[in-house]
């Protein structure tokens, strides 16, 4: 008996749980409406030109997270109509074109609006004004290197995060390559504080190299963990 109570029990927790007072006829008309409002986003995104996530500004995203509620709501919410929801969108477009076109027109419009680009890496070392910023973490930054067939900063004479987020490399001619930080998982792994065997090393915080034998302090941002440099070709 108890077994069968708990059973009860646990059927209702989960029915009130996935589809609590949903009918058959509600469950079409959130079919229709999540229809119409994923039409009206694909409209909107087709109608500020862009073509991919790529090519959006932190303002366009911040547009769009802001409608995510003007158009989730509508798709599930029985009480909430979608004219109202459509205003907001044919609001935020009319708003955005406006932007855009002062940002187009006025230069300081535009770099209040979408920020300017930042050096990241400046022959072949991490831009300390950059490191400031905290524009990347330092992960993503180097998986973003590695897809561009870099294996170590050395290679790298500019890196320029844009305001879209993509990464602009600039690489060293091949006779020009100096030693610098790798970014390889293997080798980056193996930083540490102590120096064991006199050798070339990258500080890993601003990619700085010197030739050490013992530990120190690195000279330009006083870092003190170190990895071997590499100076290995760049392999396209």
């Amino acid at each position: 008996m108890f077994h069968q109570l708990n059973f009860i029990e646990t059927e209702s927790f989960l029915r009130n749980v996935f589809l609590h007072d949903l009918d058959f006829s509600y469950a079409v008309e959130i079919i229709f409406r999540t229809t119409i409002m994923f039409t009206i986003i694909l409209t909107f995104l087709r109608l500020t030109g862009k073509k991919g996530i790529r090519q959006l500004s932190i303002f366009e995203v911040a547009i769009i997270i802001a409608l995510g509620s003007a158009a989730g709501d509508p798709m599930i919410v029985q009480d909430m109509a979608i004219i109202p929801s459509l205003i907001a969108f044919i609001s935020t477009l009319i708003l955005y074109r406006s932007i855009t076109y002062f940002a187009a027109k006025y230069s300081k419009v535009e770099s209040l609006i979408e920020g300017q680009p930042i050096y990241v890496i400046e022959d072949g070392k991490f831009s300390l004004h950059a490191k400031e910023a905290q524009t990347l973490g330092k992960d993503e930054f180097f998986a973003e290197m590695r897809e561009s067939n870099v294996t170590h900063v050395g290679q790298v004479k500019t890196a320029i995060l844009e305001t879209n987020g993509k990464l602009s490399i600039f690489y060293f001619e091949s006779d020009k390559i100096k030693y610098g930080l790798p970014i390889l998982p293997n080798e980056y792994n193996k930083r540490s504080n102590k120096i064991i065997v006199p050798d070339q090393y990258a500080c890993t915080t601003c990619g700085e190299t010197m030739y050490l034998s013992t530990a120190t302090t690195c000279p330009r941002c006083k870092g003190e963990e170190w990895v071997a440099a590499s100076n290995d070709p760049r392999v396209t």
